[in-house]
């Protein structure tokens, strides 16, 4: 009794690797067969880059973010006073930020002032918004203590202020300048409120990594805030950081209920919620409008697949008269397609990944080529082109493209599995 061959025997192979190689003169379809490996390697090239890209801006952006703002912001609803304005500053502030320090996962807690007040220098202007902060508080800050780029000594804090790259750009001020600061909410007299004018040193100047704030933010001693902005004795928040910032929901409930019954908190995912969905919505559209590039470049396996049946239907006939099964002729052209998205695919992870590893250099040339001025930081809020290249993209690439591969080519093979070599071999 005859043995039936196990499914994908290596004579499986050699025949569909003959047909792989076999030129149009030979009936193959060598260029079908190419021009399916290339659609493959374009389309999975594009889809890890634009995933790598993705990935890239939201681990930048919740980066800038975490490095260079509170995780969470403690701060009160406010009480009326007697004169019936509403006061929201914090007037036990040491005691709350003690409580808070004691919440498990917070690293830090910072009391800070806030104010909005006018720089200038040399009849140069902008507006800024001011931080009152102490100089150790200061320093745990990782998106300014270790700043993408610095120039001064950050231990002369308490001699002056910090300024970010962006203000000192807008009013041409540089390390060892005095400039003036213009709060309009100043000094209380008897006949009404009159601005405060003072002058400081600029003794530390810092590239956080985000336009926006290099461009408004100016950090000042935490005591000197309190003279400037009338603040004597308070806090307006406290700063709060913890050690998993993904985890930020979960901490709130303990920090609400150890700051007291005024309390309310802000997180980051509160302040970046727009953006981090609207990047969701974008990743999604993304993926999909990719993964019908891939499916479009799959289908050109089809197309060459049907031309190369049609081509050997000759051979399918003679194949099946020597004793080969449909099961058998069905897993040769299964190879023959599956094999083509398998290279194309594997090219494709090459080059994606080529890309996402050297696209500085990629970038930089594209940006000399163009002439500069390619990417505007003022726009996008970051500095360059990010890119992040996680495992699970490149995985959830592959499974996609070998997936569609795999799928399509089951069809002609299933075709050619059923042609009757009685037809086939009918006028031969």
């Amino acid at each position: 009794m005859a043995r039936t061959p196990a499914p994908f025997a290596p004579f499986e192979w050699k025949i569909a690797w003959r047909y792989l190689r076999a030129r149009r003169a030979e009936g193959g379809v060598n260029t079908m067969t190419w021009i399916s490996v290339i659609g493959i390697t374009l389309a999975v090239f594009a889809l890890i880059a634009t995933m790598s890209v993705r990935s890239g801006f939201r681990s930048e952006f919740v980066g800038t973010i975490l490095g260079a703002n509170a995780h969470i912001t403690v701060f009160t609803h406010g009480q009326v006073t007697q004169n019936g304005f509403v006061d929201r500053t914090l007037a036990d502030y040491e005691a709350m930020a003690a409580r808070v320090a004691e919440v498990p996962g917070v690293t830090r807690v910072a009391p800070l002032i806030r104010g909005q007040v006018m720089i200038s220098q040399r009849n140069r202007n902008a507006g800024v918004e001011v931080i009152g902060i102490t100089a150790e508080n200061l320093a745990t800050l990782p998106g300014i203590a270790q700043a993408e780029a610095a120039s001064g000594d950050l231990t002369r804090f308490d001699e002056g202020i910090a300024i970010g790259s962006g203000v000192a750009r807008e009013i041409g001020a540089m390390v060892g300048d005095r400039v003036k600061l213009t709060s309009p909410d100043g000094v209380k007299t008897a006949f009404g409120t009159s601005p405060r004018i003072n002058v400081y040193e600029v003794v530390y100047i810092f590239t956080s990594g985000r336009y926006d704030i290099d461009k408004t933010r100016v950090y000042m001693p935490f005591a000197e805030a309190q003279s400037y902005f009338n603040r004597e004795g308070v806090a307006d928040e406290l700063e709060v950081m913890i050690s998993e910032p993904e985890e930020v929901d979960l901490v709130s409930i303990d920090l609400l209920r150890a700051a007291g019954e005024h309390a309310q908190v802000w997180t980051w995912r509160n302040a970046a919620g727009g953006f981090l969905r609207a990047l969701e919505v974008e990743d999604n559209v993304m993926f999909i409008i990719l993964s019908i590039l891939v499916l479009i470049a799959a289908m050109n396996i089809v197309s060459g697949l049907i031309m190369l049946v049609k081509n050997k239907g000759r051979d399918i006939g003679i194949l099946r008269t020597i004793g080969l099964s449909e099961g058998s002729i069905m897993r040769v052209f299964f190879i023959c397609g599956a094999f083509t998205g398998l290279i194309g695919t594997t090219l494709g992870v090459v080059l994606g990944c080529l890309f996402t590893i050297y696209i500085d250099p990629i970038f930089s040339f594209v940006n000399y080529a163009m002439g500069g001025g390619v990417w505007d930081p003022a726009i996008r809020g970051i500095y360059q082109l990010p890119a992040e290249l996680r495992l699970e993209d490149v995985l959830s690439a592959v499974a996609l493209s070998l997936g569609l591969s795999f799928f399509v080519t089951f069809f002609p093979a299933r075709r050619a599995a059923r042609l009757n070599p009685v037809e086939a071999l009918r006028y031969e």
